[in-house]
C-alpha cells in the first residue's frame, strides 16, 4: 500500500511554532503538526470501494492488518505529516473566534495516479491544539452517520466529502449525547474522510479577524494555485474570479440539499468548503414529513437558524462572511457584493427554479403551480421523498386517480374533503401543465425518477445502524451502503427501506455530540 504526497499546505504555509499539543490559541500559522492518538483495540467495520479506487487501493489493500493500523491512527506511511489547521468562524449568527480541526487530523495530500489530489484526514483521531479542552476523540454513532451519510450523498449526486474507512478504536469515550446530564461511555472510532481539500470558509476568517493581511495573502494565494489553478496567477481581479467560482458552487450545492430534503443542521461558517462541497456530517437530519422549518438540531431547535427552508438564505449570508474576510486584499470596490448578487442569488435562483421543475417532470417551472404544492405538502403530515416517487408512478394522461398518493401519508386520517379538493384542484393544474408541454408519461416518469430518489439515509435508518453496531453486529451498515449506492433505482428487494418512518418514531433530532 503506497501513496504519493505532496502536502502542499504544509510545504507553503507556516507551521505552528509551538510543537507542545495543548489547547490555545495558535497565531501567525495555518496549522500545527500532531500526531493520532493510537489506539488498543482496532477493529475495520467497513471501508468504501469506491474511495479505495479513487486511491488506488483494491480490495487486499483494504482488508490488510496495515490499512487497519494506518486509518485508525496507529501507523504512519511514508510521505504522511499529520497535522491539524487552524480557522475561526460563525457559529449561529455569532463570531466564535478561533476554532479549527479540534477532533480532526490531516496525514496528507495524496496524488493519485489520474494525477488528482486527495486529503487523507482521520476524524475522531484524538486532541489538537484546536480540541477547546475536548479530547479530540470520536464515537460510533457519530461516526457510522459520517460514513454512511458522506457516501450516501455521493451516489445521490450531491458534491460532498468522502469517507474512506470507520474503525472502532477498542477503547470507551465519555460523551453526554444531548449535553443534559446524563453522560455514559460509548464505543470509540474513527473514521477516513477524503476530498481534494477540507479548506473552509473559517480559514480566512480567522486571519482577517486578527488582522494578519500578509497571511490572509499567502492563504488565498495557495489556495488558487492549488485547487483553482484553472482560474490563473494570483491577483485582485483573480480573486474576484475566485469568489465568483465559490458563490456558484455554493448556489448549486445548495439547491441539492433542497432537491433530496437534506438539512444539514449546522450550517456555521466554519463547516462551509470553499469548493461547494457538504462537508462535517454532524446533527444532519432528512426530511421526512415535509416541514420547511424542521431542523435536526437539538441547540437550534428555539430559533431554528439552520431549518431546511432557511439553507439559502443561510448560505448567502454566509458567502457574506467570507467577502469581509477577503476584502482587505481587494478593497477599495463594491465588486464583492455584485458577485454575490451575480453569482449567488441569481445561480440559486435559476438553478432552483430548474431543480424544482425536474422534480416535477416539467420542462419549465411554474411558479403558482410549485407555491401551492409546497402548501399542499405541509397540510398534513408528508413524506416528501415519497410523495414524489408516487407522483411520478401516477399516469396523468386521462382521469386522474390520486390513490398512488396515500401511502406518502403519514395519517390519512387528516385527509379530509378540504384536502382532497385541495389536491384535485392541483393535480388537474398539474396534468394541464404537462399536457401543454406535450411531455409523454414515460418522458415524464423518467425525468422524475432521476432527480428524486426512492432511498434516502432515513433517521431511523440510521439509527438502526447505530444500534446493531453497538452490539457488535455490522450488517446494517453494509446492507445500508449497498442500498444508498443506487438510490434512484427501485430495487424491489429493497423496498423496505424506502417504507416511512415508522409509527411511534419522532423525527430523529442529534446534538453536536460526537
Amino acid at each position: 500500500m503506497e501513496f504519493h504526497f505532496d502536502n502542499t499546505f504544509i510545504n507553503t504555509l507556516p507551521e505552528d511554532e509551538n510543537q507542545d499539543n495543548t489547547c490555545r490559541q495558535v497565531f501567525n500559522a495555518c496549522y500545527s503538526m500532531v500526531q493520532p492518538q493510537k489506539v488498543p483495540r482496532p477493529q475495520q467495520i467497513i471501508y468504501s470501494p469506491e474511495v479505495a479506487q479513487l486511491l488506488d487501493l483494491d480490495d487486499k489493500h483494504c482488508k490488510s492488518l496495515l490499512f487497519e493500523q494506518v486509518f485508525s491512527g496507529n501507523q504512519l506511511l511514508p510521505g504522511m505529516q499529520p497535522h491539524a489547521t487552524c480557522y475561526g468562524g460563525h457559529q449561529f449568527g455569532q463570531w466564535a473566534g478561533q476554532l479549527g480541526d479540534g477532533r480532526a487530523i490531516n496525514l496528507g495530500e495524496a496524488i493519485n495516479s489520474k494525477k488528482e489530489r486527495w486529503v487523507l484526514q482521520l476524524k475522531g483521531a484524538g486532541k489538537t491544539p484546536y480540541s477547546r479542552n475536548s479530547d479530540g476523540l470520536a464515537v460510533l454513532r457519530s461516526s457510522v452517520r459520517e460514513f454512511l451519510c458522506s457516501e450516501a450523498m455521493h451516489h445521490l449526486g450531491v458534491p460532498t466529502t468522502r469517507a474512506l474507512s470507520l474503525m472502532l478504536t477498542g477503547e470507551s469515550v465519555w460523551r453526554d449525547m444531548f449535553y443534559d446530564g446524563n453522560a455514559k461511555y460509548e464505543p470509540g472510532a474513527v473514521v477516513c474522510r477524503v476530498a481534494p481539500t477540507f479548506t473552509r470558509f473559517g480559514h480566512f476568517q480567522i486571519l482577517a479577524a486578527r488582522n494578519n493581511i500578509t497571511l490572509l495573502k499567502q492563504l488565498l494565494d495557495h489556495t488558487i494555485q492549488t485547487d483553482f489553478p484553472h482560474l490563473g496567477k494570483p491577483s485582485v481581479e483573480t480573486y474576484l474570479t475566485w469568489f465568483g467560482e465559490v458563490c456558484q458552487r455554493t448556489a448549486e450545492l445548495i439547491i441539492h440539499w433542497q432537491r433530496v430534503g437534506f438539512v444539514h443542521g449546522v450550517m456555521n461558517t466554519d463547516n462551509m468548503s470553499i469548493t461547494g462541497l457538504t462537508i462535517d456530517y454532524g446533527p444532519y437530519g432528512w426530511l421526512e414529513n415535509f416541514n420547511l422549518r424542521w431542523t435536526p438540531n437539538t441547540t437550534d431547535s428555539d430559533h431554528q437558524r439552520y431549518h431546511f427552508g432557511n439553507q439559502p438564505r443561510v448560505a448567502f449570508w454566509n458567502l457574506a462572511q467570507l467577502a469581509n474576510a477577503i476584502y482587505p486584499l481587494i478593497e477599495p470596490s463594491q465588486s464583492l457584493q455584485d458577485i454575490l448578487d451575480q453569482h449567488y442569488t441569481k445561480t440559486f435562483q435559476r438553478g432552483y427554479e430548474k431543480m424544482m421543475a425536474g422534480k416535477l417532470g416539467l420542462k419549465r417551472f411554474d411558479e403558482k403551480l410549485m407555491n401551492d404544492l409546497v402548501v399542499l405538502l405541509q397540510s398534513t403530515e408528508t413524506d416528501m421523498t415519497i410523495f414524489y416517487r408516487q407522483l411520478a408512478k401516477m399516469d396523468m394522461s386521462g382521469e386522474i386517480d390520486s390513490t398512488h398518493l396515500t401511502y406518502a401519508y403519514y395519517d390519512n386520517g387528516y385527509l379530509d374533503e378540504s384536502y382532497q379538493r385541495h389536491l384535485q384542484t392541483w393535480l388537474s393544474r398539474y396534468a394541464s401543465q404537462l399536457k401543454q408541454e406535450q411531455s409523454s408519461e414515460t418522458e415524464r416518469r423518467s425525468c422524475m425518477n432521476a432527480v428524486n430518489p426512492k432511498y434516502v439515509l432515513r433517521n431511523y435508518l440510521a439509527q438502526q445502524a447505530i444500534s446493531t453496531a453497538e452490539n457488535g453486529d455490522f450488517t446494517e451498515i453494509h446492507s445500508l451502503l449497498d442500498v444508498l449506492r443506487r438510490p434512484y433505482d427501485e430495487q424491489p428487494e429493497l423496498s423496505y427501506y424506502a417504507e416511512k418512518r415508522p409509527d411511534g418514531v419522532g423525527c430523529s433530532m442529534l446534538s453536536c455530540s460526537s
